[in-house]
Parts: C-alpha cells; structure tokens; sequence
C-alpha cells in the first residue's frame, strides 16, 4: 500500500518506495520518481538501479540526489529546482520515511521565496514537523 503525501500540486513524498509502489505512482498522475536516499543506506530496501529500473519500465522519469548523515547543500538545493523545472508532471520524492525528501524540498522553497509558513504547512498536512528547520528555512529565503 502506497503512502504518498502532498506537499505541493506537483511534489509529494513518501516513505521508502517498493517495485510494486512504482506502478501506482504511474496510476496516480506522477510524471517522475527521486530518491533522496544513499544506495546502500538499507541492504534489504530496493537500491536506486532497480528503483530507476522499474521507472523506466513504467514510462517515467527518475533522478537520484541523495541526502546522507552530512545533510543538506546547495548543490542538493540546485538539483532539486533542476530537476522540478524540467519536470513533465507531478514529482514523486521518497527517502526512509519522507522526512529528508519533506525537508530538501521545504529547504528549496524557502530559498525560492515562497512563504515560510505556507511551507511549514503543507508539510504539517503531510505529517512533518519542520520546526527545526525553520531557522535554516529562514536564513535561506533571508527572513531575518
């Protein structure tokens, strides 16, 4: 059963994904697939190869920008605006339980300068907590 969660008309995120979740990722309306996940961050989950593997075969797009114990860059931050611009649709993004891929997205938001709270929200409404994150959300979008 898959747990996607909006976070925007075009981003939702989900907790690890499985072969099988790519296809109703497909049903669903997503146009791509990211993993923010290091490939062997969990032996027994599907590594990026057959995650991107199985996008392929469904006909959709994928992209890897992992976020590991360092955390978040800006060239994690550049990747993601790179990879929504070029998006054809609705973006899929997962990690271990959606909490990195909530966070690279709110991060990447508030450095595009959309409203904080607005941000902080919607990731709410999905079930993340981004209070933490709201000093870094800040300095980004330059908030004082």
């Amino acid at each position: 059963m898959s747990d996607f969660r909006t976070l925007s008309a075009g981003y939702s995120v989900a907790p690890q994904i499985s072969i099988e979740d790519i296809a109703e990722a497909k049903a669903q309306g997503f146009a791509m697939v990211v993993n923010n996940r290091p490939d062997g961050e969990e032996p027994s989950a599907p590594q990026g190869d057959e995650i991107a593997h199985a996008a392929a075969a469904e006909g959709l797009a994928y992209a890897a920008i992992p976020v590991g114990h360092a955390g978040f860059s800006h060239p994690q931050l550049d990747a993601l605006d790179a990879v929504l611009a070029g998006a054809t649709g609705p973006v899929l993004a997962y990690c271990r339980s959606g909490t990195r891929s909530t966070h690279l997205w709110a991060l990447a938001r508030a450095r595009a300068g959309d409203d904080i709270d607005g941000i902080v929200d919607a990731a709410a409404q999905a079930g993340y907590d981004l209070s933490g994150l709201r000093p870094m959300m800040d300095a980004l979008s330059g908030d004082k």
